[in-house]
């Protein structure tokens, strides 16, 4: 198993036999090292403390400015917000619903439904996450894929995604374009688009598969395009470095692998949690939606 921080700093590679079960669990959309809780009594409550809405405004501003010049078509803006819950982060890593689960010991829990790359027959895939409506609202799914803002963020990502892929593989295609999910959690259910984007790897591919994971992070879906500038931006725009929120958690047994983003993130700092959130800022972008949106995005797939 290989966990990658956003900054590629502290990069943590485990072999599966040697994981303490209780320190570390996950849960790779079915393959696990940890007992499978299906109900939970208890209902989530979680207090939020978001940043405040004008310190967003600055960030997303100088996102803003950037856009306007040229230098981004698309930049990812994230920030952390104070949360209390009634779960504690074993808790939430047992009774949480998801494709993808990690929990590390005092340090954080994920629960993420965004696939980064699959490797299968010599098949690499890569499954961008872009565009999150409420499953609720009237005309939800048409409204969804007709949103200008969102299928430019969603083309732009795709596009970025061929583009990584077309470093480490051949015959790179877009296999299935913005297909929808549902996502339940403790508030509501959430339809979010996705795409698949496939390319044909070398025989011998295992032998460098370091190099192939390396050359495509940090992952276009919460980064931004184009990659380099785009970070940059970040940096200057998010001023603290995101750690494990965003990287990627992986599992690997020689010839298959599967791996996920980690968003929807919960960390602990001195005994307090922390619950990263974002999105994708364009020049289509509206402040007041994109800081609600962080917002909507604080929750638990407890139901």
């Amino acid at each position: 198993m290989f966990i990658i921080d956003f900054e590629m700093k502290m990069p943590l590679i485990v072999p599966i036999k040697g994981i303490p079960s209780d320190k570390i669990k996950y849960f790779f959309n079915g393959i696990t090292n940890s007992e499978i809780f299906n109900t939970e009594n208890k209902i989530v409550k979680i207090q939020k403390h978001p940043i405040l809405f004008n310190e967003y405004e600055l960030a997303f501003n100088k996102v803003k400015q950037n856009l306007n010049l040229g230098n981004s078509y698309l930049t990812n803006l994230t920030f952390p917000t104070k949360i209390e819950i009634n779960y504690s982060l074993l808790e939430i890593f047992n009774h949480s619903k998801s494709k993808y689960k990690l929990f590390l010991e005092n340090k954080m829990v994920v629960f993420s439904p965004e696939t980064f790359i699959k490797i299968e027959n010599n098949l690499i895939s890569s499954f961008p996450m872009k565009g999150t409506i409420d499953a609720k609202i009237s005309k939800a799914k048409e409204l969804l894929l007709k949103n200008e803002k969102e299928i430019a963020e969603h083309n732009t990502i795709v596009d970025l995604i061929r583009n990584d892929l077309s470093i480490v593989s051949k015959n790179v295609h877009v296999e299935k374009f913005r297909y929808l999910e549902e996502i339940t959690t403790n508030e509501k259910s959430l339809l979010q688009a996705s795409s698949k984007i496939s390319g044909e790897l070398e025989a011998n591919f295992n032998e460098r598969i370091g190099d192939i994971i390396f050359a495509l992070l940090p992952a276009g879906s919460v980064s931004g395009a184009p990659k380099k500038k785009t970070l940059e931006i970040i940096k200057e725009a998010e001023t603290i470095d995101r750690g494990y929120y965003t990287g990627i958690c992986g599992y690997f047994d020689g010839t298959k692998l599967d791996s996920f983003v980690m968003i929807r993130y919960i960390e602990q700092k001195n005994n307090e949690l922390f619950y990263r959130s974002g999105g994708g800022i364009t020049t289509k972008s509206n402040l007041q939606s994109e800081y609600n949106e962080l917002i909507d995005k604080v929750y638990v797939p407890i139901f």
